[in-house]
């Protein structure tokens, strides 16, 4: 007697498709926290440099810390930056000269008395052969240069204590409370220490040079109150990234614990890094821009906003999040 033929099922041919279909594979998700070491290691090649320069030959101030007299001139002829600076050099033994625009030219020179001025007037007309029209002349004494710096300083730790104390307030509620909120803190400090102390090693080798090479330096590098302001733009910026980072953590600790704390963090960054990487990226072709094509007078400016913005990108995935890691070893919480 004749079998009758099997029936499949649509079930039955899942299962059989199932049973082919290989299994989908996880994403690779890279490392960076395993690998901290070795980014704390190129942080410290970084920065080790420009710390030596910083403790051995400072920075090349402008007259907003040193004092000293700034003119903005024109000349009765059409004059080159080098004809300008190489005339400085010779008659007054150096001085910045930069282009303004429109035949501008800001000479900054130490301070000089009323007499001195007009002497270096005629001085500077006979050296480049043409006549000399002063537009303004502005002054800058000690006291005023020594205010600045003072300043300067103040602002610096009051935005770095101000910026500790929140994310210690902002992140209190983590598994651990204040005191974990204190290693979020503690740890988005060090990494924008991380980007001033590179930032302002990087100009003192810039400006001062180092010597046994050869090389003496750039006006590029010198330290102004457009200096500052660029420093404390980085701050913003590089903090602002940490905290992106940082709160993904936190996110990631309610909704992945079955997590280790190095893999929420590992995830955390790989889940931020791209939007942080595009978003500098973004800034920096700006930057780039303005620092090509724009005039002399805000070159040292960008400069400083670039290296500020590459390395508080980079201390930000690299730096910051590996920090929180190390301090959760060394002190951990419930």
């Amino acid at each position: 007697m004749a079998r009758p033929p099997e029936t499949r099922t649509r079930s039955d041919e899942t299962e059989d498709v199932a049973e082919v279909a290989p299994l989908p594979r996880r994403p690779r998700t890279l490392n960076l926290v395993g690998k901290r070491n070795w980014f704390f290691l190129l942080s410290l090649v970084i920065i080790i440099p420009g710390i030596v320069s910083l403790v051995t030959q400072g920075f090349l101030l402008g007259i907003d810390f040193s004092g000293g007299t700034s003119f903005d001139v024109t000349f009765g002829r059409p004059v080159t930056l080098q004809e300008v600076q190489g005339a400085v050099d010779q008659q007054f033994g150096g001085g910045l000269v930069q282009q303004a625009g429109n035949g501008d030219y800001i000479i900054r020179t130490q301070s000089l008395d009323p007499i001195q001025q007009k002497s270096f007037e005629d001085r500077l007309g006979k050296a480049l052969n043409t006549t000399v029209n002063v537009k303004s002349v502005d002054n800058v004494g000690p006291t005023i240069a020594n205010e600045i710096i003072t300043g300067a300083l103040l602002a610096l730790i009051t935005a770095s204590l101000a910026i500790l104390l929140y994310l210690t307030f902002r992140f209190r509620r983590v598994q651990g409370g204040g005191w974990a909120g204190l290693q979020f803190g503690g740890s988005a400090l060090l990494a924008l220490l991380h980007d001033v102390f590179l930032l302002t090693g990087v100009f003192s080798i810039l400006g001062k040079g180092i010597p046994f090479l050869g090389w003496h330096g750039s006006q590029l590098g010198q330290v102004d109150s457009l200096f500052l302001t660029a420093v404390l733009t980085v701050v913003g910026f590089s903090v602002h990234d940490t905290i992106v980072i940082f709160d993904r953590i936190r996110e990631n600790m309610i909704v992945a614990q079955r997590l280790t704390f190095e893999q929420i963090v590992n995830l955390s960054i790989m889940q931020s890094a791209a939007r942080s990487i595009i978003t500098s990226f973004t800034v920096v072709l700006v930057l780039l821009s303005l620092f090509l094509f724009g005039g002399d007078t805000l070159k040292g400016f960008v400069l400083a906003l670039l290296i500020g913005i590459i390395s508080g990108t980079y201390s930000s995935i690299f730096n910051a999040a590996p920090l929180l890691v190390v301090m959760r070893r060394l002190w951990p919480v419930r």
